[in-house]
């Protein structure tokens, strides 16, 4: 029986592109490990490891993170999944740590979620919260009964400042300034596949088909297994 190469696949977007979805639905799907490099950060913060320390110390001056320091704690995290499948999120983010990761391992795929800026700008700043539970609304497609107020308490929504249309506008052109040059360097490898779109549920059938030519659909056989 010939054992299929592993897959080492990175996920590109912009924020609100719909990448949490799309990786949870990779993951369920094709049972890769899924490494965020948010979440490996936040992981890090909170354990006070010399990283995460490193790292706090950056972000709390409003600071990017340096290359290196980011490169540092994905590699390390990396090394220990040498026998799964695996999908690479917020990393790399600037051609030096593309650079750096080819050094240690071959990237295979690199999926890019092309979705036009004015869908994501209309898309996260219609967000609106109720601090208290944590309820999130979305003027779009899931507004509140009354605008602005929280259905079941009555108490007033807020805007997180992520959502609020300025800071959405310097996001997204921070990610145009940054990452722009990663899709360029993938493109020349031949690496790059981009999925264009307004609607994740419309874009994911085809990243779906994608990933079929690559792996086994692990959540058909667990559904077996389970009957």
């Amino acid at each position: 029986m010939v054992v299929p190469p592993l897959l080492r696949a990175v996920i590109m977007g912009p924020p609100g592109s719909g990448k949490g979805t799309i990786s949870a639905r990779i993951i369920k799907h094709f049972g890769v490990k899924h490494l965020s490099s948010g979440d490996l950060l936040r992981d890090n913060m909170q354990k006070k490891t010399e990283v995460g320390i490193l790292a706090k110390s950056y972000i709390d001056q409003g600071k990017l993170i340096p290359d290196d320091i980011m490169t540092q704690l994905m590699l390390n995290e990396i090394k220990g999944l040498d026998r799964y499948n695996w999908l690479l999120d917020g990393f790399p983010r600037t051609v030096a740590q593309a650079e750096a990761l080819d050094k240690e391992c071959h990237i295979d795929t690199v999926i890019d979620l092309d979705v036009p800026f004015e869908t994501i700008k209309c898309r996260l700043t219609a967000r609106w919260i109720h601090p208290a539970s944590g309820r999130v609304y979305n003027l779009e497609f899931s507004p509140p009964k009354v605008q602005g107020i929280d259905d079941i308490t009555g108490e007033p929504l807020v805007q997180r400042d992520d959502d609020k249309p300025e800071t959405v506008s310097k996001r997204l052109q921070a990610y145009d300034a940054q990452t722009k040059p990663v899709l360029e360097y993938y493109r020349k490898k031949g690496l790059l596949k981009s999925f264009s779109g307004t609607e994740t549920n419309k874009i994911w059938p085809h990243i779906y088909a994608f990933l079929q030519t690559k792996l086994p659909d692990v959540s058909q056989k667990d559904a077996a297994n389970s009957r």
